[in-house]
């Protein structure tokens, strides 16, 4: 416990100094008018304090992994955005880009950071005879449902699409039945919802499954060029709530029956 509370110590004691550091150099050629005042000082030592806790080791289970990822990035968050209104008042239209711009780097450095110590835990169960576990996120156990995905949330309304333009030719039929009707309201929510079971009853959440239902659906709108009676944003909306949906839904009745 003295070796991690010295290691916690020297860690953000260094990114402060950092901090000031960086606040010391950068602040006036950013402002081009003043020197760093002292409450930028202390913003910039408390971010750097903030950056040098995020370079200890993770926790070793993941709720408090979560845990304490979320509590480090609402504090870095914090003093980030007190830090720009500093320099940018109290606008909030440029508060919520910036702000913005920080979640998706902190987004990128985390799962940089995660993907590392998961794939260490993988190497040392292992080593140790043990189960390796599940792939990052499931992408090793989402893989089988790839072709599926890509049949029911591409492929097949492209088809229909194409069906239809060429039944319509020299018809008075306008209204796209397939693609408007059955596609939207019948094939993608039951396929998604089955599909997301089937994948839940074996694999557990997946939450990559939903997201790649979502890019081949966004893929298909954006190719699609023929009639539609239904917005496009409700594809996505469907695909979403139906596959994940069916996917918690597998996961749950996992859970509920006992393997035999």
């Amino acid at each position: 416990m003295k070796n991690l509370n010295r290691v916690w110590t020297v860690r953000v004691s260094a990114g402060s100094v950092l901090g000031l550091l960086a606040c010391v150099v950068l602040v006036p050629y950013v402002t081009l008018t003043r020197g760093a005042a002292p409450l930028e000082c202390l913003l910039c030592a408390g971010l750097g304090g903030t950056a040098g806790a995020a370079t200890l080791p993770f926790a070793d289970d993941g709720k408090t992994l979560l845990l304490r990822s979320g509590i480090h990035f609402m504090v870095t968050s914090a003093l980030f955005l007190l830090l720009m209104v500093q320099f940018y008042g109290w606008d909030w239209a440029v508060l919520l880009l910036l702000e913005g711009m920080l979640a998706l780097l902190y987004a990128l450095i985390w799962m940089g950071r995660w993907i590392g110590w998961y794939v260490e835990v993988m190497q040392l169960r292992t080593l140790l005879g043990l189960d390796a576990g599940p792939s990052p996120l499931k992408w090793r156990e989402t893989l089988p449902y790839l072709p599926f995905a890509l049949l029911l949330c591409l492929i097949l309304p492209l088809l229909l699409r194409w069906a239809e333009h060429e039944i319509q030719r020299g018809s008075f039929l306008e209204l796209p039945v397939l693609s408007g009707v059955l596609y939207p309201y019948v094939f993608l929510p039951v396929g998604g919802f089955f599909s997301g079971v089937s994948l839940g009853k074996r694999q557990g959440v997946c939450p990559l499954y939903p997201a790649l239902c979502v890019v081949f659906v966004l893929v298909f709108v954006r190719m699609a060029c023929f009639f539609s009676n239904m917005a496009d944003e409700m594809l996505v909306l469907i695909a979403v709530f139906s596959t994940l949906g069916g996917n918690v839904l597998g996961w749950m009745y996992r859970r509920a029956v006992p393997k035999k």
